[in-house]
Parts: structure tokens; C-alpha cells; sequence
């Protein structure tokens, strides 16, 4: 696995009602990977989000289900003991995932399931700052092949 990210297996706790998976607890997680908001994001069969990265932000994905993601990570930081080095792997509805990707390492994901698919994230900053009046923190890389994060 690339250094400080960190991939957690979701449990399910399933009852007569259905089930619960907890996805985030203070006591399980680094201070400075603690949530500030949440949003869930659909993603379409066959579709892509990513690849970019984030300056100073840390994402919190969680991949319940339904459908199943290929999860792509590049340790892009030069002090990093695994700088350079690409890890794939598939999270969601039969390997339902916690990903923490810290700052520094570029992350994308693919709905390769059949049906679409829920990724709620709780990233530790806020979405273009307090009320929405900063710069956005993400380094896009979809529209530039040149940069060697590719999907397949």
C-alpha cells in the first residue's frame, strides 16, 4: 500500500431490519484525517472520477455498495517511501472499503460494476473553504494523458 493512505475493511452488521456499517470513528482515526463535511456521489456503470489530487486535503471514501469501483492510487510525493509506486484496487459492494487518501497522492475510481454506484466521502476540509470563498484544493488530471495516470 502507498504510505498514509489507509484502506479498512467496512463491516456489516445485518439484521431483521437490514444492516449498519459504521464508517468513521475519532478513535480509529489520525486527528488530522477527522472529517469537516460529507457528501455521497452516484457514479454511472463504466464511468470514471479522477484521476487528480489535492494539496492539503485528505479524502475519507467509503465503498458500500451498490456496485463495485476500481480504485486507482499514485504516491506522487517525493519524500514518500513509496514515491512513485500505483496501486489498484476493487471496493464496493462485495469488498465494501474505508480509503483515506492523504494529500500528495493523485486517486481516481471506476464504476466497474453493472448497476451505478453510492461513494459517500467526508474529506477533512471543506469544499472551496468556509463558506465557499476559497480556490478549489484539486489538481486535475482527467483531460491530460501526458501525465502517466492512466485507466484502464
Amino acid at each position: 500500500m502507498i504510505e498514509g493512505v489507509v484502506v479498512k475493511d467496512i463491516s456489516f452488521h445485518k439484521d431483521a431490519r437490514g444492516w449498519l456499517a459504521e464508517l468513521f470513528r475519532t478513535d480509529e482515526t489520525a486527528e488530522d484525517m477527522h472529517p469537516l463535511m460529507g457528501y455521497v456521489s452516484m457514479t454511472l456503470p463504466g464511468v470514471s472520477r479522477g484521476p487528480h489530487e489535492h494539496v492539503t486535503q485528505t479524502d475519507f471514501f467509503c465503498f458500500v455498495g451498490p456496485s463495485s469501483f476500481k480504485v486507482y492510487l499514485w504516491d506522487t510525493r517525493s519524500g514518500s517511501k513509496t514515491f512513485g509506486q500505483k496501486v489498484e484496487f476493487i471496493a464496493g459492494e462485495d469488498l465494501p472499503k474505508a480509503v483515506m487518501v492523504p494529500p500528495g497522492v493523485v486517486h481516481a475510481y471506476k464504476n466497474i460494476g453493472g448497476a451505478p454506484g453510492f461513494v459517500f466521502n467526508a474529506p477533512n476540509s471543506l469544499y472551496k473553504g468556509q463558506g465557499r470563498k476559497e480556490p478549489v484544493d484539486e489538481i486535475r488530471y482527467e483531460d491530460k494523458p501526458e501525465s502517466g495516470f492512466i485507466l484502464d
